[in-house]
């Protein structure tokens, strides 16, 4: 059973997103959360092993002061309490503090700072909230798994945003990569399975398997999407036709969206 907490503060998409989950029999929503920090303290207290958040909830703001009581000071702020800005900074606590959640993040179209911010944050998966709710279903299956899944609209922006080239600090990021990482990394970013690269490479699949739990610690990333992206960044593959589908299938492991009712 895969266990989901979403979190939207809207109530409607909320309640939405999480009776289309419910209905699944392998999946069980455990909570619900309206903001940042109530999504952080829920995956704290009910361990899931899906986070679904809204890239833009609100943050949940400090108490307003009230009047002035006799014998007690006015002055100064109120007592200050954590507070996650959105949904991206609530991705970010939950993969420092519970690695084990994965995330998948939701969003409207057309925000592509949300997206690169998201995807450094952690998350696994990465919807439009247009998504007809049969992919939402998938992504969190696919992101249980442990690969990743974004939604092909969102793939095109990556690929635009990485045409640009790299800098010179994200090329120095992969400086640390033996030539055989570099390697692996390569084929990865070409949205290659560990089998695959195996074959390109002459190699066996576990000695893939374990090239990549080494590329991802180097470059400090969580999943094949980060390595992913870190390797376009730092300008190991410059995005093309071959690379644009490679791209695509790095982030889409589930099944191809199903006819059915938008979520929004």
């Amino acid at each position: 059973m895969i266990r989901v907490i979403v979190a939207d503060d809207e109530a409607t998409v909320r309640a939405g997103i999480a009776a289309i989950l419910d209905a699944e029999p392998d999946i069980a929503v455990v909570g619900q959360a309206h903001d940042g920090d109530s999504a952080v303290a829920l995956v704290a207290s009910t361990t899931p092993d899906v986070a679904v958040l809204d890239v833009r909830m609100p943050a949940r703001r400090p108490p307003t002061p009230g009047p002035p009581v006799r014998g007690r000071h006015p002055e100064g702020p109120p007592p200050s309490r954590p507070t996650c800005a959105d949904g991206i900074a609530a991705a970010a606590a939950i993969g420092q503090r519970h690695p084990a959640t994965r995330i998948v993040m939701l969003t409207t179209f057309g925000l592509d700072e949300y997206v690169f911010a998201a995807l450094r944050a952690g998350a696994a998966g990465f919807l439009l909230k247009d998504a007809e709710p049969q992919r939402v279903v998938d992504a969190v299956r696919v992101v249980a798994a442990g690969d990743a899944m974004l939604d092909p609209g969102v793939t095109h922006r990556l690929i635009d945003r990485f045409a640009t080239g790299p800098g010179p600090e994200d090329a120095a990021r992969l400086g640390g990569l033996t030539p055989r990482e570099t390697q692996v990394l390569h084929q990865v970013a070409r949205g290659l399975s560990n089998a695959e690269i195996a074959a390109v490479l002459g190699i066996s699949a576990s000695t893939v398997k374990d090239h990549v739990a080494v590329v991802l610690g180097k470059l400090g990333v969580r999943d094949r999407v980060q390595a992913t992206i870190a390797a376009y960044e730092g300008g190991l593959i410059r995005p093309g036709v071959r690379e644009q589908q490679a791209l695509e299938s790095s982030g889409r492991h589930g099944s191809p969206p199903s006819k059915g009712r938008p979520l929004g």
